[in-house]
């Protein structure tokens, strides 16, 4: 799950009444989101084909047929697509996603166990509880609660449950090459999108990604023929290196728009108070305006908006105390913006750095993202599904300054738009860290976005 600006993806202590939370649904749903959070799911692990076959299990003691359930094992993990077949065999598919990977989690750092559901003053703690485990629960008990009421969708829907999206993403690649999956129209993805709150708890906008950077990670090198540090030499790996992130941190790429961007700060606009509201606004009129942007950068949430950004991550140098490095290496993480070539950064990091003597190379596989334009009848879909709770509250697209699977699909050539039915404030965003949480209000509104969707989308 991915931050968001201004709470974005932010969230609430929600008033959900009592006798809501009573349903059998959702009794059955907080019993498989306790199991699915006692999965260690994180890589090197081994327990993404445990969880799966769990849910598998599940789904098939409700009715679905092995027909319908397909495994793809890869190495230690597997993804698994789930088929609600439709009545109109000329209607193209929807695709609904999530991932069962977590980022790992060491119990000696947590105050809680983090692979025990632990429900605590109105969150449930756990690793995955937010990223992306609330997303899988909702999948899986949309299917349920859809087998149990008899309900048939006009068009096929199908639901991916990803193993790998926290790391490489290849059972990501193999879903969208399936052929269940194939010729998608659009996806649902569960692993991102949701709603503010203000800091006392008044939500003010929902947004759905539509959009997202490209991630892309490049390796600096320093090398030199090193020696004894009894006799520095004037060229020095280390000192090379620090100069060259040193100009990196200094540098701005420049701004950028597209259209998700610009629909993203006039809708803020019109609900953020103040100087703040007023600078979105200009820049949602004029992305050139160089005094609007000179103002987003000073957030580092609107600034991942509107530009690539690179920071270095990692670094490493040296092989003894008393030997001048011989190496010295950094990893420098970007954050493309959409339709920026990854080539182009590295020629951006080579000129900034003005060193022809470290090596700039990018490191792994990244893949660009291209943008999924907003759609009218997705948008309508969760603007009626968020406005059963929160009338009319204001529903936007974003861009994403992370990454998900989206970017996969969208590469496939399948539209993608996020849409977690989750409501966080600002400060209960814990994904990827100490103590993960969820507001337990939060979860159960996932849940009936979610089938919300999978009914007003599949069509009746």
């Amino acid at each position: 799950m991915k931050r968001l600006g201004l709470a974005i993806i932010a969230a609430a202590l929600l008033a959900v009444p009592a006798a809501a939370q009573e349903r059998p649904d959702q009794r059955e749903a907080r019993a498989i989101f306790e199991r699915l959070v006692s999965f260690r799911t994180a890589q090197g692990h081994g327990q993404v084909p445990a969880m799966a076959a769990y849910i598998a299990d599940r789904l098939r003691a409700a009715g679905v047929p092995d027909a319908d359930i397909a495994l793809l094992p890869h190495g230690e993990t597997v993804a698994m697509l789930v088929r609600l077949p439709g009545t109109d065999p000329a209607a193209r598919p929807v695709l609904f996603s999530g991932h069962m990977d977590v980022v790992d989690a060491r119990p000696e750092d947590w105050e809680r166990d983090p692979f025990t559901l632990i429900e605590e003053d109105g969150y449930f703690f756990g690793r995955g509880t937010g990223d992306n485990k609330t997303g899988i629960t909702a999948l899986t008990t949309t299917i349920l609660r859809m087998k149990a009421a008899g309900h048939r969708p006009r068009r096929t829907l199908v639901f991916a449950f990803v193993g790998d999206e926290e790391t490489g993403m290849e059972t990501t690649r193999m879903i969208a090459a399936h052929e269940w999956v194939r010729g998608a129209e659009y996806a649902i993805n569960t692993d991102a999108g949701g709603g503010g709150l203000t800091p006392d708890g008044q939500p003010f906008l929902y947004a759905v990604q539509g959009a997202e950077k490209t991630y892309a990670t490049y390796r600096l090198t320093a090398r030199n023929p090193g020696g004894h540090s009894s006799r520095p030499r004037d060229d020095n790996a280390i000192y090379a290196l620090a100069r060259a992130l040193l100009r990196i941190e200094a540098h701005r790429f420049p701004a950028m728009s597209n259209p998700v961007t610009v629909g993203y700060f006039r809708a803020l606009g019109q609900v953020v108070p103040g100087e703040k509201g007023a600078v979105y606004r200009r820049f949602a009129a004029d992305p050139s305006d160089a005094d609007a942007i000179a103002a987003l950068r000073r957030d580092p949430a609107d600034h991942g908006v509107i530009a690539t950004t690179c920071v270095a991550t990692m670094a490493e140098a040296g092989h003894a105390e008393n030997a001048l490095p011989q190496r010295a290496e950094a990893m420098v993480n970007c954050r493309i913006f959409p339709g920026v070539p990854i080539a182009e950064v590295a020629d951006t990091l080579r000129a900034v750095i003005a060193d022809p003597e470290i090596a700039v190379e990018v490191t792994g596989n990244p893949v660009e993202s291209p943008i999924s334009e907003p759609r009218a009848d997705v948008m309508a879909a969760v603007a009626r599904s968020i406005h059963r709770t929160y009338p009319g509250l204001p529903i936007t697209p974003y861009q994403e300054s992370g990454g998900t699977d989206g970017l996969v699909y969208r590469n496939a050539g399948i539209p993608t738009f996020a849409s977690s039915g989750k409501f966080f404030k600002d400060s209960d965003i814990f994904f990827h860290g100490l103590n993960e949480r969820v507001p337990v209000a939060s979860f159960y509104h996932a849940l009936d976005h979610i089938h919300d969707l999978a009914i007003d989308l599949g069509g009746r």
